[in-house]
């Protein structure tokens, strides 16, 4: 299969380019185009950034160094990439960063004024990517379409943290972006199930069909109480394949489930990729990650990072844990893969009577595992901060 098309949206800092990422893949989410968001900025953002309280985000956010070594990670993730991309660009790319739109194929100019769109313009030009929409970001403006193109001009308005796009020029966007990202899901499934290593592949989507989880469109929205459902459906032990997307809790309480067999898992940049616990002992200074605990009532929160605001999977595979206590309850936390969640709670979970993920978008941790009478799988825990 040819290369998968990866779509950039490139403009000034400040133009709304992550809300209208956001905006985009909620959209096509929605219409069952399957697709990864590349976030291709050290800010730590993600999903959760527009869908979590925003105090909160402004809490959480942890903005990390546009170094040579992360303009190398995201160029690897596009070249290497399993599905179609968008692409969030930094604001303005120095003549090093500009690499990372060698590995794109089009590009979505929003830009605030002439200026800005001419110099975002010859860009595009110089590294040969058609151009879907050159569209003004005009926050308080009034939307209107200018030219249908293609490409598609156009004033777009109320890119606000807030809330999601609307209006005729973000629809005619939407159309367009799903022409190019889209491949029929059942042929992507089947590409992607003939390479795992495990004889049994659980697709979360059509597991949510299974289950009834309700749906908005072609996005499944899985809520705690679910974990219960999928837990009674799935094997025991026996080694599983996970694809497709899910909150970080449901991985976990899907790895768990298949524990102590092999778990892989389908990740967009790297293919599937086995969890597996790390070695425990005195992380030392200066690796890969960075723990945080924090001992409260009854339960350790741990909170862990890359300080390099990107992870590698080989690297990540070394890094040494922190010890726990085994008499009480884990929370884990932190801006990681969900590669990196579940090989966490393969780390800890035989000692702990429960183990719990927190999830910014509800505020709260939520039980995944648990060998305690007086915790249940899918119980929401309140106020533990991470």
């Amino acid at each position: 299969m040819e290369r998968f098309p990866a779509i950039v949206i490139g403009g000034p800092p400040h133009s709304g380019k992550s809300v209208l990422t956001y905006s985009l893949t909620q959209a096509l989410r929605a219409r069952g185009v399957q697709h990864y968001v590349v976030r291709a900025t050290p800010d730590g953002e993600g999903d959760w950034a527009n869908e979590a309280a925003q105090q909160l985000v402004r809490t959480l956010r942890a903005k990390g160094e546009f170094s040579p070594a992360f303009t190398d990670f995201v160029c690897r993730s596009l070249a290497e990439r399993h599905l179609p991309l968008l692409v969030d660009a930094g604001g303005r790319p120095t003549p090093e960063q500009e690499r990372i739109l060698d590995s794109c194929t089009h590009v979505i100019l929003l830009t605030p004024d002439e200026a800005a769109g001419l110099w975002w313009g010859d860009l595009a030009r110089r590294h040969h990517l058609p151009v879907i929409a050159d569209l003004t970001s005009d926050l308080h403006g009034q939307d209107r379409v200018t030219d249908a193109g293609p490409p598609l001009r156009g004033v777009i308005s109320g890119l606000d943290r807030r809330r999601t796009a609307t209006g005729p020029v973000f629809d005619a966007l939407v159309q367009r972006v799903a022409a190019i990202l889209h491949y029929d899901a059942d042929e992507l499934y089947r590409l992607h199930e003939s390479n795992c290593p495990a004889e049994i592949v659980i697709s979360l989507a059509r597991l949510a069909r299974t289950l009834e989880i309700p749906f908005e469109g072609e996005k499944a929205y899985w809520r705690p109480e679910h974990i219960r459902r999928v837990l009674d459906y799935l094997p025991e032990a026996t080694p599983l394949g996970l694809y497709d997307r899910g909150p970080n809790w449901l991985y976990v309480a899907v790895a768990l489930q298949a524990a102590p067999a092999p778990f892989v898992q389908f990740d967009p940049r790297l293919g599937w990729v086995q969890a597996a616990a790390l070695q425990q002992g005195e992380p030392p200074s200066g690796a890969a990650l960075r723990f945080r605990r924090r001992q409260a009532a009854g339960f350790v929160v741990l909170n862990t990072c890359a300080p390099a605001a990107h992870l590698e999977h080989d690297e990540f595979r070394v890094q040494i844990a922190p010890v726990l206590p085994s008499d009480v309850g884990i929370v884990l936390g932190g801006q990681l893969p969900l590669w990196a969640y579940t090989s966490l709670a393969l780390t800890y979970y035989r000692a702990a009577p429960w183990v719990a993920v927190y999830q910014p978008q509800l505020d709260c941790a939520v039980v995944a595992y648990s060998a305690d009478t007086k915790v249940a799988v899918g119980d929401r825990l309140h106020h533990v901060g991470t």
